[in-house]
């Protein structure tokens, strides 16, 4: 009988490994902020024209969405270098800024596929409620459109977050077992998160209080709150493979 820890010892762990790097957690945190920041800018400038008004022809919302898609695929390369900063946390090594772009010098091709696949996942299962979106946009007369969006929006929501929580692990993963594909690790990924979806789920939705609490601060709590959420999450991961290791 193999033991896994709770969400509280998970955050305890977590509380415990960040004493002496949260300045450089911090620093990751804001640089990455900043990054997606002027991503986000640029992506606004490309896709301007489809938030004014009803004259947005179909060609300008693919054009739009798909500048957001390959925003999106490099975004992975980002995620896979934080995923080594904070394993590195919870290996108690030194970490430094340049760690968050870890994923630049090893294998970006492979976290390049992984977060293909998870965008692919989230615009999949966006389109329905989105093509609902635009047809009540163009024609507010008709409160079916606004029904099938709503359902679809919620459908949409609850096949992302199970598929989600099963590839959640992928770029950990990418870390410890860089000779596999990107395919074995998403494989993989699910195998591991069988039977933990729920403890996911549970641990994730544990940290909406604090962030709730963490936006009357004008967000400055999230400087503390981000790095924090990472070291759980990779030590959520941790014990994943150390139980799996035992169990093996």
């Amino acid at each position: 009988m193999h033991k896994y820890k709770s969400s509280a010892e998970l955050k305890g762990m977590a509380k415990e490994q960040m004493f002496g790097s949260y300045g450089t957690a911090i620093g990751a945190s804001l640089l990455l902020g900043l990054i997606m920041l002027c991503a986000g800018v640029v992506l606004e400038l490309f896709s301007a024209p489809a938030i004014i008004g009803n004259g947005i022809s179909a060609l300008q919302l693919v054009i739009s969405y798909l500048i957001g898609f390959i925003f999106s695929l490099f975004g992975g390369i980002l995620t896979s270098g934080e995923a080594f900063f904070y394993l590195k946390i919870t290996c108690r090594q030194q970490v430094s800024l340049s760690d968050i772009f870890y994923g630049f010098k090893v294998y970006p091709d492979k976290a390049l596929r992984i977060q293909l696949i998870l965008s692919l996942i989230s615009y999949i299962c966006q389109a329905p409620m989105l093509v609902f979106y635009y047809l009540f946009r163009w024609n507010m007369h008709n409160i079916s459109y606004l029904l099938f969006m709503s359902i679809f929006a919620v459908a949409g929501s609850v096949v992302m977050i199970i598929l989600n929580l099963m590839l959640s692990q992928s770029f950990y993963l990418l870390q410890d077992f860089p000779q596999y594909t990107a395919k074995e690790l998403l494989n993989m990924s699910c195998r591991i998160t069988k039977g933990h979806k729920g403890r996911l789920f549970y641990i994730s939705i544990s940290f909406i209080p604090l962030y709730l609490l963490g936006s009357l601060s004008c967000g400055i709590a999230f400087l503390w709150l981000i790095p924090y959420t990472n070291a759980v999450m990779a030590n959520f991961y941790m014990d994943l493979m150390k139980n799996r290791q035992t169990a093996n």
